[in-house]
């Protein structure tokens, strides 16, 4: 460390404010120090996150100093609220910063003060009452009827056979039961033979917290899968050891998580539909459609969130907002008035 408070490769010190204005008091300086190096030593946080920390704590310290703040004791909630509201305003020097990089600044800083007070460092906690920016809610991504079917065809045949046709049965009929359940995919490859009931069109799921729910299967879905299970899944099964599950990988054991991603991926592929990017075609993608069409064609929301196996309504939700979309944009194409008011 030289005089001018640098190190001997000329970086400044681990929660240094750098170019500011105002320097942090060393007290400060020590409190930002010691926590990276239990975050480096004890946590083992990747090189990239301790950067990011560093910097946001950085201008928290700066912002501190600024408010004539020279201690952690000293520290009040509205000094940490202050401070994450300036971050989304933004100021001469920086940019707002969008409510995804302010809420990792927010997790820093209350890691901070945290950690102070298991040191013993301070007795209370400022930022405990502080919360992050929420970041903007993303509709979820929903194919229309016409993606879907595009996709369920191009995932592999239903009538034909041949000894090379399993695998595409398989994923044809995983597919159409994802589409046709709205099951998660951990439900779908999570689903035993016992759960099926093809004569009456019904499936049992087993989602989330050890809850279960008894699910309508579709009348495609329901072709799909009694092809597979006649003339597809014996035959992956004699590669196996033998176990309940619906769905095989090709040496007879149960397929992943990962398998059934890939074989969505590869349908996707085919139909010309995007694989990367913010709108990707994903499992989840099939689950989303299928809520938005139950909406679409008018199902109640309450019982949208049955099928889905949601635990509160408020989740299901956010579909009756990817369908108000679709209103709207009906509405502007259709109705004279709003066309006058678009153009």
């Amino acid at each position: 460390m030289t005089q001018d408070g640098t190190t001997d490769s000329g970086q400044q010190p681990p929660g240094r404010a750098g170019d500011g204005q105002h320097e942090p008091s060393p007290a400060l300086l020590r409190a930002v120090r010691d926590y990276l190096d239990h975050l480096t030593v004890e946590r083992g946080l990747s090189t990239n996150t301790l950067s990011s920390y560093r910097r946001d704590l950085d201008r928290y310290l700066e912002t501190l100093a600024a408010d004539g703040v020279d201690d952690l004791a000293a520290v009040a909630s509205v000094d940490v609220s202050g401070h994450v509201a300036r971050l989304r305003a933004g100021d001469d020097r920086h940019p707002p910063l969008s409510a995804a990089s302010a809420a990792r600044a927010a997790s820093a800083i209350r890691g901070l003060h945290r950690f102070a007070v298991r040191e013993g460092l301070v007795v209370d906690d400022a930022s405990r009452d502080v919360r992050p920016p929420a970041p903007p809610r993303r509709l979820p991504r929903a194919l229309d009827v016409t993606e879907v079917t595009r996709l369920l065809e191009l995932a592999g045949p239903v009538e034909a056979s041949g000894p090379e046709l399993p695998l595409p049965l398989r994923d044809r009929a995983l597919l159409e039961f994802l589409y046709g359940t709205g099951a998660r995919i951990s439900e779908a490859v999570g689903a035993a033979i016992d759960d099926l009931d093809l004569t009456d069109g019904t499936a049992l799921l087993h989602g989330k917290g050890g809850r279960s729910r008894a699910v309508p299967i579709g009348g495609h879905a329901v072709a799909a899968l009694q092809a597979y299970l006649v003339r597809a899944r014996p035959v992956l099964a004699a590669a196996g050891r033998g176990t309940p599950a619906v769905f095989l990988n090709a040496r007879g054991g149960v397929l992943s998580r990962q398998s059934a991603w890939t074989i969505l991926r590869r349908a996707a592929v085919r139909a010309e539909l995007p694989v990367d990017g913010p709108r990707a075609v994903s499992p989840h993608t099939l689950r989303h459609s299928y809520a938005t069409h139950l909406l679409d064609g008018g199902a109640d929301v309450r019982v949208v969130q049955e099928l889905l196996g949601h635990a509160s309504v408020t989740t299901t939700q956010v579909y009756t907002l990817v369908t108000v979309d679709r209103l709207r944009e009906v509405y502007v194409t259709a109705h004279p008035r709003a066309l006058d008011r678009a153009g």
